[in-house]
């Protein structure tokens, strides 16, 4: 191709209008506040458990009910937005999401608040796809990187800075603020919404020919599995009748759902899409890298939770060094893809990611707010990285006509990721706590010399404080010292815990080596 060709084949880029970029920017906020959702509770649990008088352990379902209604959903946005056609589909649940949302602050008690949260999660699930898809539909192929990398900054910066609002908010407003953090975001996007995207006619006969088996299926799989996930670990996992059970439930229901889904003619979930090496690798990738991304925005708050006993706003402001950095990289990482393979861009930013998770592997006592600010800056470059490469890689081939299910079957699969993630990890904290707490105890006897020393200090502070019977103080200092010990065993278990997401990210970084360079003049092209 010649100079002057290549020159004039660039100035006629087809680009988007202003309406258009108006309209994915708008399902942007809706993906944006749908994710920060899910974690948005998470620092703030402890005071909602208190508000609507359930205990520690119930408090989870919380943030479980609404990720198995968006888990449940994402799947389903294709055929629905099919159905009752794209504008009205997004209006209705761009309405419907704030409305539960209020509608959770006034809940007094954990099954109205699980019904509640399940429901805002089925209408939020709605628009995380919905703008990724509007990104692939409205958006030409040398536009698609910026449209990726807002995509991204949603995915990427909502979870990091979801603990951040939420604890703000819960330490100097009261929890029921969180619910209302919705309402006003929402109104911009209906009105943005219902301005630019155009009018369709419903297809009601869809309804008769839609997959209702694949439908109820994958609704109850999810649904028994991700109950599972978050009931396991409390429960001791298989040694629980109501576990096995429900696994039997999950196994039986899923298997059906693949099944018909590789048979049925108008399958609910096009599964054959993951038979292409760029897709199927590409939401290996992402499901992993949903590991990461909702694995340490639990486990660190756990951490200066359980550890340091920090409050609400203390870990909102530790998370915030994660989600702000990404404001600055992401809109960056296009112009990267336009020089460098969008491979070696994830697969570098993957990499630091891993990195920023092996830091906080030496874990000790004195790791506290400011020693997690170097880690969190750099786990913040390397997400900036991840999402972007990622998607065009993933997206690189799919036809316009696969795009919405292609966006459902990715987005599900990193939540679900997330959820899996989450749970495995709180298993893997137990079971190495546990660990290291029986290594450390075998040491700890009354035949060394040091623990006799500790022992007596101990007994001689608790008798200087008040207590007046020597037994009772030495009671209380055998106390203090099991208390010590646990908290070291902790502290390791933690660190394990980061050095098994560094692994699973390290994964995924070479799995993302194994995909086909894909044709980004901006976008991931067919090829």
């Amino acid at each position: 191709m010649s100079a002057i060709t290549a020159i004039a084949g660039h100035a006629q880029q087809p680009r988007a209008s202003t309406k258009e970029w108006i309209a994915v920017l708008a399902g942007m906020i809706g993906a944006f506040m749908a994710i920060l959702n899910i974690q948005i509770t998470n620092a703030s649990l402890l005071d909602i458990e208190g508000g609507i008088g359930t205990g520690v352990d119930n408090g989870a379902w919380i943030s479980t009910s609404y990720l198995i209604g968006e888990i449940v959903v994402i799947p389903l946005t294709a055929y629905f937005s099919n159905v009752f056609s794209f504008r009205r589909y997004i209006l209705v649940n761009s309405i419907l999401f704030p409305l539960f949302s209020m509608a959770c602050a006034f809940a007094h008690d954990l099954g109205t608040m699980i019904l509640l949260r399940g429901l805002q999660g089925f209408a939020g699930g709605v628009l995380i796809p919905m703008a990724f898809t509007m990104v692939l539909t409205k958006l030409p192929k040398n536009q698609q990187p910026l449209g990726l990398a807002v995509f991204a900054l949603s995915v990427t910066f909502a979870p990091a800075i979801g603990p951040t609002i939420g604890g703000y908010l819960t330490e100097n407003y009261g929890w029921q603020t969180i619910f209302f953090i919705n309402t006003i975001p929402s109104m911009i996007m209906a009105i943005a919404l219902a301005l630019t995207l155009e009018k369709q006619p419903m297809q009601l006969h869809l309804l008769k020919e839609g997959d209702w088996a694949g439908i109820v299926t994958m609704a109850i799989g999810l649904s028994a599995l991700q109950t599972v996930l978050e009931e396991g670990n409390k429960d001791d996992w298989f040694s629980s009748p109501f576990i096995v059970k429900l696994s039997i439930v999950a196994f039986v229901f899923l298997a059906a759902f693949i099944w018909i889904e590789l048979t049925v003619k108008k399958p609910l979930v096009k599964l054959r899409l993951l038979t292409q090496r760029n897709f199927g690798i590409g939401v290996l990738v992402n499901v992993l890298v949903g590991v990461a991304l909702f694995g340490t925005v639990y486990i660190l708050p756990q951490y200066l939770g359980q550890v340091q006993r920090y409050n609400a706003e203390q870990i909102g402001n530790v998370l915030a060094w994660t989600g702000l950095p990404q404001l600055l990289l992401i809109p960056l990482v296009p112009v990267l893809m336009k020089r460098f393979d969008a491979r070696y861009i994830g697969f570098l930013g993957i990499s630091i990611f891993a990195i920023s998770c092996f830091m906080n592997v030496m874990l000790s006592a004195d790791n506290a707010g400011d020693q997690f600010w170097v880690p969190n800056i750099v786990r913040a470059i390397g997400q900036a990285l991840v999402l972007t490469p990622i998607t065009a890689i993933t997206t690189a081939g799919i036809a316009a006509a696969d795009a919405a299910a292609a966006s459902g079957l990715t987005n599900m699969l990193r939540n679900l990721g997330g959820a899996v993630g989450t749970a495995s990890l709180g298993t893997i904290l137990t079971k190495r706590e546990q660990f290291h707490s029986n290594i450390i105890g075998q040491s700890i006897t009354l035949a060394r010399d040091e623990v006799r020393d500790r022992i007596t200090t101990l007994t001689g502070y608790f008798i200087q404080h008040g207590v007046a019977d020597p037994s009772v103080a030495t009671h209380k200092a055998v106390v203090a010292l099991g208390q010590i010990v646990r908290r070291q065993a902790l502290i390791l278990g933690f660190g394990d815990t980061f050095a098994v997401i560094g692994i699973v990210l390290s994964v995924a970084a070479v799995a993302l080596l194994f995909t086909r360079k894909p044709q980004v003049g901006g976008g991931a092209g067919a090829h």
